[in-house]
């Protein structure tokens, strides 16, 4: 997500998650990989586009990513109603800043949309069904199913690197999250 701030990737996002035709040599100008939403999103699409892409299934506890979604995002996207949220995004409309433009983003993403509504045990049967769908059509050469509690081992030799000389990262918490979150949404309130 922190991506969204780069120029011109938020605009192309957007236009993505509203069924516009967005070539994914646009969405990926500049990279070699991708990770996490709004990329995440559309793995099916990216991954029959890219029929050599390796792609990384991470996975977890189906609970501990309910109370970790609850948390963070879901909390995030349940504050969009709020009196301080939407003069905030009133503003940002206004002003043409990339707040407005980025909770649109991320509010018409697959999947997500869905979530807020979801009880716990409808979020863990969604979890446990994506975790199914992409082990189902991925190519097991083509897909390592990863836990980060493995470390850089497995992670590495499914990437054909080698290992580096620190310990694995343990970071983005929902401490982190939010942190992280809080100075995005500052920076797209002055990002046109």
């Amino acid at each position: 997500m922190s991506e969204m701030l780069r120029p011109g990737q938020l605009d192309a996002w957007r236009a993505k998650t509203r069924g516009e035709p967005v070539a994914w040599e646009t969405l990926f100008s500049g990279y070699r990989s991708c990770v996490d939403w709004p990329s995440a999103a559309y793995w099916r699409e990216t991954a029959e586009h890219y029929p050599d892409a390796k792609v990384v299934l991470s996975v977890r506890d189906p609970k501990g990513w309910v109370a970790s979604m609850r948390a963070t995002i879901l909390d995030r996207h349940s504050r969009q109603d709020s009196a301080p949220v939407r003069l905030m995004l009133g503003a940002s409309r206004t002003l043409g800043t990339g707040v407005a433009k980025f909770v649109e983003m991320t509010s018409r993403m697959p999947e997500i949309r869905d979530f807020p509504g979801l009880s716990d045990e409808e979020l863990v049967a969604a979890f446990e069904r994506h975790t199914r769908e992409v082990v189902a059509a991925i190519p097991p050469e083509r897909l390592l199913v990863f836990e980060v509690r493995q470390g850089w081992e497995p992670l590495c030799a499914f990437l054909g690197v080698p290992v580096p000389d620190e310990p694995f990262p343990r970071v983005n918490d929902t401490a982190a999250f939010n942190a992280n979150a809080r100075r995005m949404m500052l920076r797209l309130m002055v990002q046109r």
